[in-house]
């Protein structure tokens, strides 16, 4: 059975709204050095297509060796997501603003992710 068409247009609705936030944390305040989370955004996904095998669920189970590597990296990623906006502001190149609008707009990406994973599990059983 298929994702529902409500379920996905709201799952488009908050991807558009966490890019608009990464965007508008750069533009509002002159600063594009905010965007190299979007380095980080690409960068997500990217081990667990490589090593995480052809399973759509092997985060939550037990994998081998390149699996565990996966989960290593992608949590490597995404503490980075977070990271980058911290660093930046204790470095004074982005201001307080910038930073809790790139938290706001990394927390909404996620929240689209987790619920995704959780909608596409229900659509296995």
């Amino acid at each position: 059975m298929a994702m529902r068409l409500e379920v996905l247009a709201g799952l488009a609705f908050l991807f558009s709204v966490g890019f608009l936030l990464q965007i508008l944390g750069c533009a509002l305040y002159n600063n594009w050095w905010p965007m190299l989370t979007g380095l980080m955004y690409i960068m997500l996904p990217m081990p667990c297509l490589f090593f995480g095998g052809n399973s759509s669920g092997f985060m939550s189970s037990e994998g081998g060796d390149w699996a565990d590597a996966a989960k290593f990296l992608t949590g490597f990623s995404s503490v980075g997501s977070i990271a980058i906006p911290a660093i930046l502001r204790h470095a004074d190149l982005i201001t307080g603003g910038a930073m809790w609008i790139e938290f706001t707009a990394f927390f909404i990406l996620l929240t689209t992710v987790m619920i995704f994973q959780h909608v596409s599990q229900e659509d296995d059983y």
